[in-house]
């Protein structure tokens, strides 16, 4: 990776259980209000709370906990049938105020920086499409970060996770609907989490113009759209 790194190291983290490798990453936004209170409390002891990188709006890349350690950045968490992910995941924190501060869009600096970092991740660590994850994807019923201004589309173009194309509406199946958010890997029912909230996590992922969290045709469209990707990128080759 050519993008140049600041090394700031976090207290925040430690061994991996049974020093597993890596196998999910997880993208945030930080949600304050500005770049240097999110470093401060990401390397606050008292907080608890860490990640392996912080990108800021100008691009500059901060790694704070080494990748083969576990940083504390997921919190309680679900994806693809495991919980406690941060024992299996890389955590990378954008800047951005969030929706309680100023939700803005991600510029195009932090944006590039993201897409070499990210890209560079993937292949060293050999990451599936669907092992590139949000916040809110694995936390629906507490996180909507990095949110619908995420341009997943750009990552998906650049081989960083998957993008569904367009489809022709289908008829809403609540269940169908279910089955298809448990193949892709959300938390639902079962994990405490209500459908409606899965749903919206789903639409701010895959359809952001739209996270009511309603089933609707074209979200159910999108719905077997990305399970089908889904089921096509675990298959054997």
């Amino acid at each position: 990776m050519r993008l140049p790194v600041r090394i700031c190291p976090s207290p925040n983290w430690n061994e991996r259980p049974g020093g597993s490798a890596p196998d999910l990453l997880v993208l945030h936004y930080t949600g304050m209000p500005t770049a240097e209170a999110a470093l401060r409390r990401l390397r606050d002891p008292a907080a608890q709370v860490s990640a392996h990188y912080l990108i800021d709006e100008d691009g500059t890349v901060t790694a704070l906990v080494p990748e083969e350690k576990r940083a504390w950045h997921a919190g309680l968490s679900w994806w693809q049938g495991r919980a406690n992910l941060n024992d299996v995941s890389i955590g990378i924190e954008l800047v951005n105020p969030g929706h309680e501060w100023g939700y803005r869009p991600f510029p195009e600096a932090q944006m590039a920086a993201l897409e070499e970092l990210a890209g560079d991740l993937v292949r060293r660590w050999r990451l599936q499409p669907l092992r590139v994850v949000a916040h809110s994807d694995i936390a629906p019923a507490r996180k909507e970060d990095p949110g619908e201004l995420f341009d997943w589309r750009r990552l998906a173009r650049a081989g960083i996770g998957l993008w569904p194309g367009p489809g022709a509406a289908v008829a809403p199946d609540p269940a169908l609907a279910a089955a298809a958010l448990a193949r892709i890997g959300y938390p639902l029912e079962p994990q405490g989490v209500p459908l409606l909230l899965t749903l919206a996590a789903f639409q701010r992922r895959f359809r952001p113009a739209c996270c009511d969290g309603a089933l609707d045709g074209e979200t159910m469209a999108l719905l077997l759209a990305v399970a089908g990707l889904c089921d096509a990128s675990m298959a054997p080759t």
